[in-house]
C-alpha cells in the first residue's frame, strides 16, 4: 500500500507550519511528515517570542496533526528540547519524533527512513560527535549506516559530493550551493535510497533521477534515486519549501528507467574495498573485555602468539588487574559483572536503576562450554550460569513491571580465550511480536551467515563445531521478591516465553564478534553505541552502575544466604 508523505524544509522555529500541514492533511490524509534541516530557532540567538513558541510546542499547545519526524540540522538542539528527549525516548510532544543524529527507522507502513544529521566534523569537534544533540558527525557515523543495506528515504543535512555531475539542472545564479560531503555520497551509493532529501535554505533543487549499477542481488531490476533539496519555510518565501509524494514500501526497484534519468554521479570504485576494511578494523579493535578474542584474520605474528593464561585473562579472577569493582555476584562456578561499555545508556530504560547490561562469566578459563573439564564441572557451570540468566530475567521483568524482557547471547568458538554470556533488557513487545527473532535472521542473511536454527542445545555437550546462541525471553505474569519480617525473601517467578536460536559457525567463516550487539543496538536505536569502547564509563560511573545493580538484584541473587 502506498504511503503519502509531506516533506518541508528548515522550519527555524516557525511552528505555525504545523497548522499549514494540518490543513493539508485534512484534505490529503498523509501517512507522515518529514522536517529537514533545523526545526528549532538558533539557541545562540534567544528571544522572548522564540521561547514562547518553544514552550507552546513542548506543553502540547501546538497541535501536530500526524506523525512528524525530524533530525539534526546545522545547529544544536535547544537545552529544553534535549532535556525532554532524555526523558521521553525521542518524543517532543504527541506526534513529533526525533530521528536522532544517526538512525534507521521503520514505520508501521514498512517505510525505511535512514537519517544522518549534522555536518562532517573536524578533529576539533570530534568530542561533540558523541553528543547526540550536537550537529556534527564523523565518517564513521556514515559508515555505521551501511549495515542497513537499503533505504526508502535518506535524509541528510548536507549534499552528497558530486551530486550535480551529469545533471543539466543548475542552482539559482544568486544562490550558494550547500556544503557537500564524500561520506554522504558513499552512503547514498550503498543504501540506494528511492528518495534522498536534503535542505538548501534559500532555494529548491530537484535533480534528474539517477540509477545505480546492477549488482548480483538486483535480478536485472534497477534502483532509482531522486535527490531533492528543499528550501527553508518562510511566510514570504517564493521558493518551494514543501514537497509531497507517494511511495510503496514494497516496490523498491523498477524495470523502467524514468525519462531524463542519468547514471550514478558518484565515484564508486573504492566503495566495496573501503567497506570491508572498515569491518576488519572494527573487529581488530574489539577487545577481549567485551567480546572474546581478536579477529582471526590478523597478521601471522599475532596468530602465532599463545593465548593469554588465567593470570592475564580479562575474565579470570586470578588476574591481578581484573576490574573487581564491576563484579556484582560470585557463585560456585561462575560470576556476574556489569558491562564495561554497556549498550544501553542510563536513560534507555528509565524503569531500571542501571543500564542493565550484564555479563555471566564462568570461573573456568575455557574457550567454550563443552571444553570445560571434568564433566561434572562442565554441567554444574552450565547449570549455574543458566540459573543466573533466569534470575536476571526475573529481575528485569520485576523492576520494569513486565515492560522489559531480555536477550542473552553466547559466542562459542574454539579459538576463544574465555567464553561468557551477555544479557541485557529489551522491550517485551519487540520479543513478543517476533521482531527480535526477525532482526537476527535478517542480519544473518545480509551478512551471508548460515541460517539461524530454532532449537535448544542445553549445555552444548552434544553440539559439534562453533556456534552463536541467542536466548530471547519475555514474561507474562507478575514477578517480585517479597521480604518477610524475619528477613527471608521469597521470589515469585513469572511465567515466561523463551525462544532459543542457534547460528552454526562453519569452519573458516569470518564472524563479526560484534554481530549480536549490532543487531540489538539497531533494535534499540543505539547504533552509535555498537563499539563498547565508545561507551566506556569512568571509574565512578562503573562503580555506580555495579553498586546500583547489586543493590536491586540482591532479592533475586540465589548465591546470597537469606535464611
Amino acid at each position: 500500500m502506498a504511503c503519502k508523505i509531506v516533506v518541508v524544509g528548515s522550519v527555524d522555529g516557525h511552528f505555525e507550519i504545523f497548522n499549514k500541514i494540518s490543513k493539508l492533511h485534512s484534505k490529503t490524509a498523509f501517512s507522515l511528515a518529514l522536517v529537514l534541516g533545523d526545526l528549532f530557532s538558533d539557541p545562540a540567538e534567544p528571544s522572548g517570542e522564540n521561547q514562547a513558541s518553544l514552550n507552546a510546542l513542548l506543553d502540547g499547545s501546538i497541535d501536530v496533526a500526524l506523525p512528524t519526524y525530524f533530525t539534526l540540522g546545522q545547529r544544536p538542539l535547544p537545552q529544553a528540547v534535549q532535556e525532554r528527549l532524555q526523558k521521553t525516548d525521542g518524543e517532543i510532544c504527541p506526534n513529533l519524533y526525533f530521528l536522532g543524529k544517526r538512525s534507521m527507522t521503520k514505520t508501521s507502513e514498512g517505510l525505511r527512513i535512514v537519517a544522518l544529521g549534522g555536518s562532517f566534523s573536524t578533529s576539533t569537534t570530534i568530542a561533540a560527535c558523541k553528543d547526540g544533540f550536537q550537529p556534527f558527525h564523523t565518517e564513521g557515523d556514515a559508515r555505521a549506516l551501511y549495515g542497513n543495506n537499503s533505504a526508502d528515504v535518506l535524509i541528510t543535512t548536507n549534499w552528497p559530493t558530486s551530486v550535480r555531475k551529469g545533471s543539466s539542472i543548475g542552482v539559482p545564479e544568486d544562490a550558494q550551493e550547500p556544503v557537500s560531503e564524500p561520506c554522504i555520497a558513499e552512503l547514498c551509493s550503498v543504501l540506494k535510497p528511492r528518495y534522498h532529501f536534503s535542505s538548501s535554505p534559500s532555494f529548491f533543487y530537484e535533480r534528474e533521477p539517477f540509477f545505480h549499477p546492477h549488482d548480483n542481488a538486483s535480478n536485472g531490476s534497477l534502483n532509482i534515486t531522486r535527490f531533492i533539496s528543499i528550501a527553508a519555510y518562510r511566510k514570504t518565501s517564493q521558493q518551494k519549501w514543501l514537497y509531497a509524494f507517494s511511495i510503496d514500501p514494497l516496490q523498491r526497484t523498477t524495470n523502467a528507467v524514468p525519462p531524463g534519468a542519468t547514471a550514478l554521479p558518484f565515484v564508486q570504485a573504492s566503495q566495496k574495498r573501503r567497506h570491508l576494511d572498515s569491518q576488519q578494523q572494527s573487529s581488530q579493535r574489539f577487545s577481549n573485555r567485551e567480546g572474546g578474542d581478536h579477529a582471526s584474520h590478523g597478521n601471522k605474528r599475532r596468530r602465532m602468539k599463545p593465548p593469554p593464561g588465567p593470570d592475564s585473562c580479562f575474565f579470570c579472577l586470578s588476574n591481578a588487574n581484573l576490574a573487581t569493582h564491576l563484579i556484582t555476584s560470585i557463585g560456585n562456578d561462575s560470576y556476574l559483572t556489569t558491562a564495561k561499555g554497556p549498550l544501553p545508556t542510563w536513560q534507555t530504560f528509565p524503569s531500571l536503576p542501571t543500564p542493565g547490561h550484564v555479563l555471566i562469566i564462568p570461573l573456568s578459563h575455557s574457550p567454550t562450554s563443552s571444553s570445560i573439564t571434568p564433566r561434572d564441572t562442565r554441567l554444574s557451570t552450565y547449570s549455574e550460569m543458566n540459573a543466573y540468566r533466569l534470575a536476571l530475567q526475573d529481575f528485569v521483568a520485576s523492576v520494569s513491571k513486565m515492560a522489559l524482557g531480555t536477550v542473552c547471547w553466547e559466542i562459542s568458538r574454539a579459538e576463544n580465550i574465555h567464553f561468557h554470556w551477555q544479557i541485557l533488557p529489551v522491550p517485551s513487545h519487540l520479543i513478543k511480536e517476533g521482531l527480535v527473532e526477525a532482526a537476527f535472521k535478517v542480519a544473518a542473511e545480509n551478512a551471508k551467515y548460515p541460517a539461524l536454527e530454532s532449537r535448544d542445545i542445553g549445555d552444548a555437550s552434544g553440539e559439534v563445531g562453533d556456534y552463536m546462541r541467542i536466548w530471547s525471553w519475555w514474561g507474562e505474569d507478575s514477578v517480585h521478591a517479597e521480604t518477610k519480617e524475619d528477613g527471608h525473601q521469597d521470589k515469585h517467578r513469572s511465567n515466561g516465553h523463551e525462544a532459543t536460536m542457534i547460528l552454526p559457525l562453519e569452519s573458516g567463516i569470518r564472524f563479526d564478534l560484534q554481530f549480536p550487539r549490532k543487531v540489538v543496538a539497531q533494535l534499540l536505536g543505539l547504533e552509535e553505541r555498537v563499539h563498547w569502547q565508545d561507551c566506556a564509563q569512568n571509574d565512578a560511573e562503573e562503580k555506580r552502575d555495579a553498586d546500583g545493580f547489586k543493590k536491586h538484584f540482591k532479592a533475586f541473587d540465589f548465591t546470597i544466604d537469606k535464611a
